[in-house]
């Protein structure tokens, strides 16, 4: 494909991935190219593709911090002891404070297929993640095609769930997860269950997707088992191989995606003995918002 133009000059390149979805961004230099039109143009990438990944890219704290927000406002997730120094970046680490792997996975939930806060009454919207340290073996991310997922439903399933909602719930899907550090009573408290529907038109590109995940512990209006049921089977077709893209991290790689038509999960490593260092950020619904020009024009 040609390179891409921002105010008339070579900006970066995009390409197709390998998977049925996604593009990978190479050649873009923050240091030479920012601002508003620049943004506009990964935005509308990004709703074209679903996932952006961008090889070899320099970010900071301060940049991703600063990227997110020209998107809109940044979650501060409820599990804090992910937190770092700035609230809105969500740190996954197997390292201890000595720099040594702990052997256990840093977050277990990120292991089971989910959107980025679907547990809370304002969902993640996008997310951005960046490699810092990656294992030489596992520890990739898979993502599934929401949008694909829902076109391949039956017309009976369809029908079916048009007006349904799902309850989603992280305390249900962290402890579901196996995480060894639950939810404290407080982190429950400001995280109750919440509903939402099933199936969602994206209020940017107004396809429809699937809208569910392992957070959404089971369809309301049901008895709970049966609710608990539907949810599995939906989660499963969704998750079918031909739907799946698999991003194998490399180093300083930044990987951008639409919490509204993908579910994603990680997948495991030697957490005993090799590192997996990754800086999150989650930018809350509406998928966009106005900015100040300065804080743009700073990246």
């Amino acid at each position: 494909m040609p390179p891409v133009m921002v105010a008339g000059k070579r900006c970066f390149n995009i390409a197709p991935l390998s998977g049925p979805f996604g593009a990978r961004i190479t050649g873009l230099d923050f240091t030479r190219f920012s601002g508003e039109a620049l943004f506009k143009v990964i935005e509308a990438a990004l709703l074209e593709h679903q996932v952006l990944v961008f090889r070899d890219l320099g970010l900071d704290e301060r940049q991703q911090i600063t990227l997110s927000r020209y998107f809109g406002d940044i979650q501060e997730h409820v599990l804090s002891q992910y937190r770092g120094v700035d609230p809105g970046i969500f740190v996954i680490s197997n390292l201890d404070r000595d720099g040594r792997p702990t052997g256990e996975h840093p977050d277990p939930g990120a292991m089971i297929w989910h959107t980025d806060g679907s547990w809370s009454h304002r969902t993640g919207a996008i997310t951005m993640l960046y490699a810092l340290q990656i294992p030489s073996e596992g520890g990739d991310t898979l993502f599934a095609d929401m949008y694909t997922a829902y076109d391949e439903l039956d017309n009976a399933t369809r029908s079916r769930i048009a007006n349904m909602t799902a309850v989603h719930d992280l305390n249900d899907s962290r402890r579901r997860s196996g995480a060894r550090v639950q939810m404290t009573a407080e982190q429950r408290a400001a995280a109750p269950p919440v509903e939402h529907p099933i199936v969602r038109v994206h209020p940017a590109t107004g396809r429809t997707a699937l809208y569910l995940g392992e957070h959404a512990a089971y369809a309301a209006g049901m008895p709970e088992a049966e609710g608990r049921a539907l949810v599995a089977d939906l989660n499963e077709r969704a998750t079918a191989p031909q739907l799946i893209y698999r991003h194998r991290w490399r180093r300083r790689d930044l990987v951008m995606w639409d919490n509204r038509c993908v579910l994603h999960r990680a997948t495991p490593f030697d957490t005993a003995h090799e590192s997996r260092v990754l800086r999150r950020t989650t930018v809350l619904e509406p998928f966009m918002e106005e900015v100040e020009p300065a804080m743009v024009a700073n990246l």
